[in-house]
């Protein structure tokens, strides 16, 4: 249970728990060392370090949202990634390693319900085994625990219903509620001495001209950042981990716009609980390199369920998790921009293709039926959807690594944007959090 400030109340969350007492922002200390806005499981994790590291200052964690974890934290498909995919010696590969096991020793620690039930990724057709084991050998180098290359006959007995060729087996690979373990940071933090405030959407952040009314310090928190609503907090140092808007978030402090989050909206399909039975872990295609995601799988949940997919469109809205959800200022946003105008003509036929199967379920069924013959559109009902914040650069390529940027002028040597925190960031979560508070200690005289 921690408690959390909005700007009309004070809320103690627990998983279901809400209690309300009447207080503002005003009525609270406003002025900090460092507030870091964006209330995602890298935000969470984030403040959660800086404040074990640095105990005696003062951190404020601000959120647009009613609840933290809102969006891509809450949106994900819950697999504890054991980092099979990544480049040998890329930062993402190292940090979805180390993430991976200290997620699992978080969990212990706190008492998290996780499950480690594996991973295939399955060979169907001949061509996919140089492929596959090209894998094998990035997971070895990337020191992957427990991996092996296994036959058809392995694999039903992992998986009785899955018909493959060869499989990459990972037993180290898990699934988790990520959105459960965002609040235990949250929490953490809280516990801390840190300030969580939700429903304040940064517009501005800027250096104060003037010391706040009443100080007595003098301009010691030169940076103001102000909501939407005209509020204020005042603050020495300022951390954005913005996800899905932070490109817009380095733009008000001066930055460029570039790399530029582009929307992907990712829809699953949900296996009917009579038929559960198919799947046992979670059952993943050998990616095919022309691509840039990974191909519809199967996806064991936490709460017994089972997801299929998602395919790869794009979002018109930010946040737009239906079909029809629509920004304009988003939609001109992405269709005007020369690096998504680039990708979407290298991948035309694969973009539609993948917004057929968004539409027609059957089309999304025929493909999970490589990997289980046994599914039949009538087992399946649609299920819920995810948006992945994709950074682009101008030239159409997806940027696959960490992005940090400091504003411009006086705001720069005091600003620190977390530009692309990359996919798989819920798994890395931990990891990624020693690099950016390292980060923050180099740029920062905390």
């Amino acid at each position: 249970m921690f408690r959390i400030l909005s700007r009309s109340s004070f809320k103690v969350v627990a998983q279901t728990t809400l209690l309300k007492d009447v207080a503002t922002i005003r009525q609270v200390h406003s002025t900090y060392d460092v507030a870091i806005v964006g209330g995602g499981i890298v935000g969470l994790a984030t403040a959660r370090e800086l404040i074990l590291r640095h105990p005696n200052l003062s951190f404020i964690l601000l959120e647009k949202e009613k609840e933290l974890a809102a969006h891509q934290s809450g949106h994900n498909s819950g697999v504890i990634h054991s980092g099979i995919y990544y480049t040998p010696g890329s930062l993402k590969a190292r940090l979805c390693v180390r993430g991976a096991t200290l997620s699992y020793e978080y969990c212990d620690k706190k008492g998290l319900p996780y499950r480690r039930c594996g991973k295939l990724i399955v060979a169907v057709e001949q061509e996919e085994i140089p492929r596959l084991k090209a894998l094998y050998e990035r997971g070895q180098k990337n020191n992957v625990r427990d991996l092996s290359i296994v036959d058809a006959k392995a694999i039903r007995e992992r998986e009785p219903y899955c018909r493959g060729i060869m499989a990459l087996d990972s037993p180290y690979t898990g699934i988790v509620d990520w959105r459960m373990v965002a609040f235990s940071y949250g929490e953490d933090f809280a516990e801390a001495g840190g300030k969580v405030v939700t429903e304040y959407e940064v517009k501005d952040i800027t250096m104060a001209k003037e010391s706040p009314a009443g100080s007595t310090e003098g301009m010691k928190y030169p940076i103001a950042i102000k909501d939407k609503k005209g509020d204020e907090v005042r603050c020495r140092y300022v951390l954005t981990c913005g996800g899905l808007y932070s490109d817009r978030l380095s733009q008000i402090s001066g930055c460029s716009r570039e790399p530029r989050i582009v929307p992907f909206r990712g829809d699953y399909l949900l296996l009917k609980p009579e038929k559960n039975y198919l799947v046992k872990g979670n059952i993943y295609p050998v990616p095919d390199p022309r691509f840039p995601f990974l191909g519809v799988h199967f996806t064991p949940r936490m709460d017994g369920s089972i997801w299929l997919g998602p395919n790869a469109v794009l979002a018109f809205k930010r946040e737009g998790y239906k079909l029809f959800d629509f920004n304009a200022r988003d939609f001109v946003d992405a269709l005007s921009f020369r690096g998504l105008q680039k990708l979407v003509m290298r991948n035309l036929t694969q973009g539609l293709s993948e917004l057929y199967r968004g539409i027609v379920i059957s089309a999304q069924v025929k493909i999970l039926q490589k990997y289980i013959p046994e599914i039949t559109a009538s087992d399946v009902v649609r299920g819920p959807s995810g948006v992945r914040a994709q950074a682009l650069d101008r030239n159409g390529n997806l940027v696959d690594d960490f992005v940090f940027d400091g504003g411009v002028g006086d705001v720069g040597s005091r600003v620190l944007h977390v530009r692309n925190a990359p996919s798989p960031a819920a798994t890395s979560s931990l990891a990624i959090a020693e690099m950016i508070a390292d980060e923050v200690e180099s740029r920062f005289s905390l």
